[in-house]
């Protein structure tokens, strides 16, 4: 060894990387890394000085008049002791020689590159090379070296935070639905108790109907038959209206007919929304849900949504009717709240707007028929909800969130309704969910199930 570090070579230095707790998204970049690099004509024995020097240094940045050359470890560089002549070859010969007889594959990469994702490019390397430090490029262009323990250390600690993070997401998730579960029986047992008292109401409305019209004929009678009706009945008509009362009963009671009527669509729709699911999928009328939730969300639409519904023939499809209720009220209300917020928009710039369109949502259902990948296999057969609105559409930056929210791999602390309810139709359907945007032309969603 030479008892002198040699000019040419400037001692390692070692970046302490990033203070901040590490996570999902860390890169390369938050890992402390050795900046050493060497001149390619310097001896073994120089560098080895180094190694002799600093124990952690896991190897030396190659570099021939400051330009990238390659990369030689600590191992590998050792290793010519060992070898016949290797000594000799060691402390005389300069480093591109030894390089040449050590050539091997790097593994190079930019330091924006995920940690997670380091590590998985580095397991995939052979088995004699998984020792190896990796190089990393920084955005400024200077090579530096990171251990591949601590890139081991660094992503096992990440991956532990990930599971704790997926085991907490999946108890939250467990209590939701616990609570979804308990709050679904508990309106289901509210709606049951206001049914009871409403069937009541519409049990008896024909018979009051009745009975009044039976009575009004009788009071009709007696004024028919009696040549002299007495002064104190004549005052009672007068004072309870009674032209007006007989005119004015059977509208009133076609109007309490009507409203038991809505009261009993509306809980019915309420029953059918917080519809707990078993285990199994089971037929279900498709009309008849979406209409349910149209009644739900009515208030919300004060008369300024139009909703057009192209209801086409359609079977009893097998699906799980709860979750698809949810499908169904997210998209919907995702379509009233653009329109009614851009209808706020136009009247507040009404000035600026030539032409306003009344907002409008159009319900299309109907089966279609796609192709087969395999020529000799079927058509399959699918059941097509397509909801399109007239609103203002989505930027191109918008849409990429929703579709990066769809993907299971990117799963945020807080998913939205739209990601909910593209896991509901895929994984419980076995559905598609698409969606179709441009801005100044609306958005139309599509969701598919198959025909069984």
């Amino acid at each position: 060894m030479l008892e002198e570090f040699s000019y040419k070579i400037s001692p390692p230095f070692l970046s302490e990387g990033n203070d901040r707790d590490l996570g999902l998204g860390s890169t390369l970049e938050e890992l402390p890394m050795y900046n050493f690099q060497v001149e390619i004509n310097c001896t073994g024995a120089e560098v080895a000085n180094f190694f002799e020097k600093y124990p952690l240094l896991p190897g030396a940045i190659l570099v021939e008049q400051g330009k990238f050359t390659g990369m030689i470890s600590r191992r590998r560089l050792l290793e010519f002791l060992i070898r016949p002549h290797g000594q000799e070859l060691f402390i005389q010969e300069p480093l591109s020689v030894l390089y040449s007889y050590t050539r091997t594959t790097i593994l190079l990469l930019p330091d924006t590159t995920p940690i997670l994702t380091a590590m998985q490019l580095s397991l995939k390397r052979s088995p004699e090379m998984l020792a190896e430090p990796i190089v990393v490029q920084t955005a400024s262009g200077v090579y530096k070296l990171l251990d591949v323990q601590e890139l081991n250390i660094t992503s096992w600690q990440i991956q532990g935070i990930e599971n704790l993070v997926r085991y907490e997401r999946s108890q939250v998730q467990i209590i939701q639905n616990d609570k979804m579960a308990h709050l679904g029986r508990l309106v289901d047992g509210v709606a049951h108790e206001i049914l009871d008292p409403v069937g009541f109401i519409w049990g008896n409305l024909t018979y009051v109907s009745n009975y009044s019209q039976d009575l009004l004929k009788l009071i009709a009678a007696y004024d028919k038959e009696l040549s002299s009706i007495p002064e104190e009945v004549l005052q009672i008509k007068e004072e309870i209206e009674f032209d007006f009362l007989e005119q004015d009963l059977s509208r009133s009671l076609a109007s309490i007919r009507t409203g038991a009527e809505r009261l009993k669509k509306l809980v019915t729709s309420l029953q059918n929304f917080c519809h707990i699911d078993e285990i199994y999928p089971k037929p279900v009328d498709l009309h008849a849900c979406i209409d349910s939730i149209i009644l739900l969300i009515n208030s919300r639409l004060q008369g300024e949504i139009e909703i057009i519904k192209n209801y086409g023939q359609l079977p009893p499809v097998y699906c799980f009717m709860g979750q698809l209720n949810q499908v169904l009220m997210n998209i919907l209300s995702e379509a009233v709240d653009t329109l009614l917020n851009e209808a706020v928009r136009q009247q507040l710039h009404l000035e600026d707007i030539k032409t306003v369109q009344k907002p409008r949502i159009e319900i299309t259902t109907k089966v279609i028929s796609q192709k087969a990948s395999n020529p000799n296999a079927p058509d399959s057969r699918w059941v097509l909800i397509r909801i399109a609105d007239n609103g203002p559409g989505m930027s191109q930056e918008l849409q990429q969130q929703i579709i990066e929210s769809f993907s299971m791999e990117k799963k945020a602390g807080k998913e939205t309704s739209l990601a909910v309810s593209y896991r509901i139709i895929l994984a419980k359907h076995g559905g598609k969910l698409n969606f179709r945007s441009q801005l100044g032309l609306g958005t139309e969603f599509e969701i598919l199930l198959p025909l069984v």
